[in-house]
This record gives structure tokens, sequence and C-alpha cells, in this order.
């Protein structure tokens, strides 16, 4: 019998459990702590893990004896103790192996958002806010300026995305697993440097150049108003035609007042990760104990 969970952590006894988890917990954090009643470190990290678990109480904290719930370790496979793995939208998005506080910690605070439970802090009820799933080593934007490139934008703060020799620019965002797009934020300057038409493509094989982007035919064109850049405005995309998203191209053709340069001061992207993992397929294999794929 697995022992009395402590804190807000629930600890697992069937394989079957972490399916109907994942699924209950909807759009919130789920953090799976992989561990063994003879693993020192996993003693040592418990209650720092059991103090998580209260601090951050908008996340679903889970314990795992790998050796009562041994298929589920074998699947998702853990190969040490303690390993902790982290979820959103049943997806696994990170993993932090050993008895290391900080950088538990840390993961817990980088993908749970600001706290709010329902739309995971990015304002849309089911989503989640994706500038955690870019992978900005795949990223990059022609006609930056040096000073104040893409990066900056992609997070709040005071930095900015400011084009360089004209108004036009071209930014290509890669995510690091299938994404569905709901809307995006674009947080601009009340003034004639705020993006005004912009172009949307998705899942391009090689990097566009200007005159491809001019002329190529998009998946989305938005013409954005003065209100629609403001602070936590939401614009909507196409759902439907968004639902399996590699990466992003967006062509900011002009800005709102012909000016000679277009400034963004934050780019969210809003929507959810493709559930590449359905774990509705998770079966019970007798005689396979601790294979792993």
């Amino acid at each position: 019998m697995a022992a009395a969970p402590r804190g807000n952590v629930k600890v697992l006894e069937l394989d079957s459990q972490f399916t109907a988890e994942l699924t209950n917990a909807g759009t919130k954090l789920v953090v799976a702590d992989f561990t063994a009643s003879w693993c020192g470190p996993c003693k040592s990290i418990a209650p720092v893990y059991s103090g998580l678990s209260e601090k951050y109480k908008q996340a679903v904290f889970l314990k795992i004896d790998v050796d009562v719930c041994q298929e589920l370790a074998a699947k998702q496979g853990v190969t040490a103790m303690p390993t902790f793995q982290f979820f959103k939208n049943k997806v696994k998005v990170d993993e932090v192996r050993g008895a290391d506080p900080k950088a538990l910690e840390d993961a817990i605070k980088k993908w749970i958002g600001d706290g709010e439970e329902d739309g995971a802090g990015c304002g849309v009820k089911g989503h989640v806010d994706l500038n955690s799933y870019i992978n900005k080593s795949g990223c990059e934007c022609l006609n930056e300026d040096n000073e104040h490139p893409l990066n900056d934008a992609l997070t709040k703060g005071p930095g900015f995305l400011q084009s360089d020799c004209d108004e036009q620019l071209l930014i290509s965002l890669s995510f690091n697993q299938p994404v569905k797009l709901h809307s995006m934020k674009l947080q601009a300057p009340n003034d004639g440097q705020a993006p005004k038409v912009v172009k949307l493509f998705i899942n391009q094989t090689k990097s566009l150049d200007f005159d491809s982007a001019e002329n190529f035919q998009a998946i989305q064109t938005l013409e954005l108003t003065p209100e629609d850049v403001q602070e936590d405005v939401i614009i909507p995309l196409k759902f439907v035609k968004l639902q399996n998203v590699l990466n992003l191209t967006l062509f900011v053709k002009s800005n709102q007042g012909n000016e000679e340069l277009s400034v963004i001061n934050y780019l969210g992207i809003i929507g959810s990760p493709v559930d590449a993992t359905n774990m509705q397929d998770f079966k019970r294999i007798a005689g396979k104990k601790g294979e792993s794929h």
C-alpha cells in the first residue's frame, strides 16, 4: 500500500490513474514525482515537494512509486529516481532529474503561468500561453534592429522588437512540438509604428523572403486597428485552419502611420499543444515490465 499523501500531493496506486489525472487537470500544470521507497534522495526531497504542492495549489502534484506503477514508469522512460515530469494539456513539456529543489521549483514557475487556473493566465478558457513552447534557437526575424531583436518581444518587459531599414518585419517562430493556434496578443506603441497589415503563414519547409511573403497566399491576413494592439487585447485567429502547427511566420507588411520603422512591444501566441501522446492507448502489457521505448 502506498504511503498516505502529504500536503497537496496525490499518491497513485494504479498505472491507469495517471491518464485520468491528466484528463481531469485540464489546462492546469501536472507535476509527477517518480520516486521509490528505497531511494535516499527521494526521501530527502519529499518534504520540499510537499511544501511546493502547498505553495502552488493551482497545479496538480502526483507521487508515483516506480515499484508500484512499473508499467507507467517504463512508458514514461523513467530510469533514475527521483524524476519529475511536467505536463500541460496531457502533453509532457519538461523533466527534472535528481533531488534539486531549485531546479524543481524553477520548472514549476516556468510552466505554471501567472497562477490563473482557467486559461493558464492567457485570458482564453481552455488554452495556454504558447510562448513557453517556442524553440528560440529555431526562430529568426528579418530586418530586425540589432539593438531591439525578436527575443525582446517574446517576453513582457522593457525590451521591444524594432525594424531596421524600413517598416517591414518577417518573423519566423518555431515550436518544440505541434500546437493549435487560437489567438494572439500583439502589443505595440500607441502611435504610427504599431503594425497594421500582418500576413500569417504556417509550416513553411524553408524560410520565406520578403518577396515571397508579399506574393504568397497567407492562411490569414490581419488588418489591425490601434485598439487591437493595446495591452492584453486578444486577436482571434482562424482556429480551424491552425490545428497542427510546427512553425508560424508573421509578415508585418505595413504599420498604422506609414512610419519608417515598426515596433512590437510584446508578441504572445495563445492555443494548446497537440496531444502527441495518446494516453488512451496506454495498456498494461503482461510480462514486459521494465521495458521502455
